[in-house]
């Protein structure tokens, strides 16, 4: 996660998102919640301050940003600073790992994916949430990334690119589900999470390992 300069410099502008676009937020935590199993030790990779671990009950956050992770202390979350592609955790460490919107931030997709396979136990859930790139919100920030200190150097993924990036990687999405399917500004109160993916701008998928798959080593 070499991406980390910007969110840094930009902690409480990174805060103040979540403060104005509170319906948004919620939205995306209930399609969270909806496919998250109950888990014993979870970790976020890219856990930020902890909006989405503290809320999920995700014991462990992992972040390169200094800043980030001291605002995720303040909220339960024991932060741990490394990168994605490195992950400094035991092989089978964790029963549920969370990845919510820092596919795009990330160097190396194919590396981070292949670490939180190591450190997840065999019968464990991996989460992905993301913006999808083909929904009107991604079509937005991927033509207006420059304008944005986050998003400026962003690799934005479509929901079937990241299925394929799961393939890839030795996994198995089991359930997708989407959420935010009007524009933001419309969204002005919680949205109810909606199976499958292809309407909405904020998908999640539930993968697990996929014990036959070929795990390719090369991005």
């Amino acid at each position: 996660m070499a991406r980390t300069a910007s969110f840094e410099a930009n902690t409480e502008r990174y805060e103040q998102w979540f403060d104005r676009h509170d319906a948004a937020y919620r939205s995306e935590l209930a399609v969270l919640r909806l496919i998250a199993p109950a888990s014993r030790l979870a970790l976020e990779i890219g856990v930020g301050t902890g909006r989405f671990a503290e809320p999920l009950g995700v014991a462990v956050g992992l972040d390169p940003s200094p800043r980030m992770l001291a605002l995720a202390r303040t909220r339960g979350v024991h932060g741990v600073r490394g990168v994605a592609e490195a992950l400094p955790f035991h092989d089978g460490a964790f029963d549920l790992v969370l990845i919510v919107t820092t596919i795009c931030f990330v160097d190396d997709a194919h590396a981070m994916l292949r670490e939180a396979r190591r450190v997840l136990s065999a019968d464990g859930s991996l989460i992905v949430g993301l913006i999808d790139r083909e929904s009107r919100l991604g079509r937005y920030y991927q033509d207006h990334r420059v304008e944005s200190p986050f998003y400026r150097d962003a690799v934005f993924y479509s929901a079937a690119e990241v299925e394929g990036l799961l393939a890839e990687t030795g996994f198995a999405a089991r359930e997708w589900a989407q959420t935010l399917c009007a524009p933001l500004v419309q969204v002005t109160e919680g949205e109810r999470p909606r199976a499958g993916r292809g309407e909405g701008a904020f998908v999640a998928v539930r993968a697990g390992k996929d014990a036959g798959c070929s795990i390719q080593q090369n991005g």
